[in-house]
């Protein structure tokens, strides 16, 4: 793992994403090295012939001027990279993030697969309305081994639950749900009471990771490669339609509201949780493999 620091003029930019009005990565690059993750086409942007996974740039930013004015605004912490990696432990760029925005009257979002998260659980609770997600596909580890790097699942539903019971908003992001092989409904049986916002995301194969799942499904699970190919490569939405119908009904039984990411916005996602399906997401996030506004490592 390659790990360098390097300089730059700012971490806080304007986001187009629908859940935040800027994004904030204090690193380039993720040593969890998710086979599947949509940030590596940050890789264009980050001047290393390593492969993604295999390197990452620690950030150095001046000190951040008047934070005030960023009151009532949201910031999502981790749009194109962990932000607490195994890298924070030793680097603290986030808790010096955390540390320079605290006050501010700003609201944060932080997306992770790691506990590590919970050494700032103090600092995180001073920002109103502060939220923390943490991305959970399968309760099979040896699959998840095969995926990513980070943590066991235990331990990132066990933070989940020590930030719940400390009064946090938590999410648990189901993405994302391989087809056949990723059951929603489990993760949400094993899930539920110490998270209250369920996202459900699909799969969804682009750029260079593509071929590399295909093989993955190809060489470890042949009896699942027509459905993929039908999915991708025909690109029918025909098993999303029914997982939608089906997690409609099964969160009905359990009495869970259950929402299409088009009405999203219209909860205030209290307890019990609140299920959102992002099977379409595509329909209003831009393509990943363009470069996004808020996700420049040159700011």
């Amino acid at each position: 793992m390659l790990i360098k620091e390097t300089e730059v003029k700012g971490i806080l930019t304007k986001s187009n994403l629908p859940v935040a009005d800027y994004s904030v990565n204090p690193y380039t690059g993720c040593a969890h090295a998710c086979r599947y993750c949509y940030a590596s086409f940050m890789k264009r942007f980050a001047n290393h012939p390593e492969p993604w996974g295999e390197f990452v740039d620690v950030k150095n930013w001046p000190a951040i001027r008047n934070p005030e004015k960023y009151a009532g605004k949201e910031l999502f912490i981790g749009s194109v990279t962990d932000p607490y990696q195994e890298a924070e432990e030793t680097y603290r760029r986030t808790r010096r993030l955390l540390e320079e925005m605290q006050g501010s009257g700003c609201s944060i979002s932080i997306a992770t697969k790691s506990d590590l998260v919970l050494r700032d659980l103090d600092l995180i609770r001073t920002f109103p309305n502060a939220r923390v997600s943490w991305s959970i596909n399968t309760l099979d580890e040896s699959f998840r081994k095969e995926m990513d790097s980070a943590v066991s699942i235990e331990r990132r539903i066990a933070a989940m639950k020590a930030f719940h019971e400390a009064g946090i908003r938590t999410t648990c992001f189901i993405s994302p749900i391989f087809p056949g092989i990723t059951d929603p409904k489990e993760i949400i049986l094993k899930t539920k009471d110490y998270c209250n916002l369920v996202w459900l995301e699909n799969l969804n194969l682009r750029g260079s990771y593509k071929g590399a799942i295909m093989n993955w499904i190809r060489d470890n699970r042949p009896d699942l490669l027509p459905l993929y190919q039908d999915i991708y490569e025909e690109k029918d939405r025909g098993y999303w339609s029914a997982l939608d119908l089906e997690m409609r009904e099964f969160t009905k039984a359990l009495g869970l509201t259950y929402l299409r990411n088009d009405d999203s916005g219209k909860q205030a996602f209290d307890a019990p949780p609140v299920v959102v399906n992002y099977f379409f997401h595509e329909e209003i996030i831009p393509s990943a493999g363009k470069k996004r506004k808020g996700e420049s490592d040159h700011e």
